[in-house]
């Protein structure tokens, strides 16, 4: 069954971790064995032919690039220049990626409607099956978002951005954030945040409202009439942290016709998680886990037209820190079985798999 992904940090991991994602995970272990620079050296988990392997089609692919005032202890650059500087190089990796085939950006319905057509064989979004074959040479597609808005030097930048295909922006990511405040901090927007979604509202643009604090959240609610998701995002009423939503901001976007993308970051899925100490097995961390926070939102909606993926897999993490039963990201293929066993209906697991971020796409990119 086709997948869509709503969220991985392709060019991050491509550039800052000199990962060449054209090789299969296997091959990109073996190479990092005795790397020692990071924690998930050897660990990861996603590739571009892994991608084919699962059927996973079509992707949420991130620029990231967080600006850091002095005195702010978060890892990132100190100017937004240099921020913006190290998202256009991501960029280069994404565009180099398509002159070698490996990918295609997806910017509008009827390069949308194309791809599907590559991916399906003509035939519809829901008979699809992976090709298990190596041989498998189909371009993933991908969206470009971006994940905190730090490097966008000037609201004007936007204009930069979207001519050269972005289409989807998180205003926050982790702490303070030039235009939003995110996860661990508080706080309002001040007027450049409003100019951006004022920016991105007459550009059509997708807010993302991942990462947003609570205050930023609530006033980005009120005052963006655009399409809203949340690329990747779980519950707060099983895993309590700012991080999560809340029932009550579930109910806000469900009612602004958002798709929620379950994240598979196992710190995010179980209660308790100490960093560097706990293992998905030992906290039974499993793809169960996600669905319970899928599920959670169904509840609350009423339906399963809300719920998607957005796995977040290999975003500074890898197996270390992911469901136990994800080998690589081919494994993604096990969440029909999964859904069915929960008493999901065939109609139900198609959505959450593909449908919800379709129709979403769909009607955001037919104004």
């Amino acid at each position: 069954m086709l997948i869509i992904d709503a969220h991985l940090d392709l060019s991050m991991n491509a550039m800052e971790w000199n990962r060449d994602l054209r090789l299969p995970v296997h091959v990109l272990r073996g190479r990092e064995q005795g790397q020692t620079d990071k924690p998930d050296r050897g660990k990861g988990v996603v590739s571009l032919p892994d991608l084919r392997r699962g059927g996973i089609g079509l992707v949420v692919a991130t620029q990231i690039a967080r600006y850091v005032a002095p005195g702010n202890p978060l890892p990132g650059w100190h100017s937004p220049w240099q921020a913006w500087a190290q998202t256009q190089g991501q960029l280069a990796w994404y565009k180099a990626m398509e002159e070698a085939g490996e990918m295609v950006m997806i910017r509008d319905l009827a390069g949308l409607e194309r791809h599907l057509s590559v991916w399906t064989d003509h035939a519809p979004v829901a008979d699809v099956s992976p090709s298990p074959s190596a041989t498998d040479t189909r371009p993933i597609g991908y969206i470009l978002s971006l994940e905190g808005a730090d490097s966008l030097v000037t609201p004007d930048y936007l204009r930069r951005a979207h001519a050269y295909g972005l289409r989807a922006v998180g205003p926050a990511h982790y702490g303070p954030g030039r235009y939003a405040n995110g996860t661990d901090s508080e706080g309002g927007l001040g007027p450049e945040g409003k100019a951006l979604l004022q920016e991105m509202q007459r550009l059509n643009m997708i807010l993302d409202a991942t990462h947003l604090c609570d205050d930023a959240f609530w006033e980005v609610m009120e005052l963006y009439q655009g399409p809203v998701w949340a690329s990747h995002n779980n519950c707060r009423a099983l895993v309590n942290h700012n991080r999560q939503f809340s029932d009550e901001m579930i109910r806000t976007l469900i009612g602004k016709g958002a798709v929620i993308g379950g994240a598979l970051d196992a710190w995010m899925m179980v209660p308790g998680w100490v960093r560097g100490q706990s293992t998905p097995e030992g906290t039974q961390c499993n793809l169960d886990k996600v669905i319970d926070h899928l599920d959670h939102i169904c509840q609350i909606a009423g339906n399963a037209l809300h719920v998607g993926l957005g796995t977040d897999l290999d975003g500074a993490f890898g197996k270390e820190q992911c469901p136990y039963d994800i080998d690589t990201i081919a494994d993604l293929q096990k969440m029909p079985d999964l859904l069915a066993k929960r008493g999901y209906s065939a109609e139900d697991i198609k959505n959450v798999l593909h449908g919800n971020w379709l129709r979403f796409l769909r009607q955001a990119w037919a104004v």
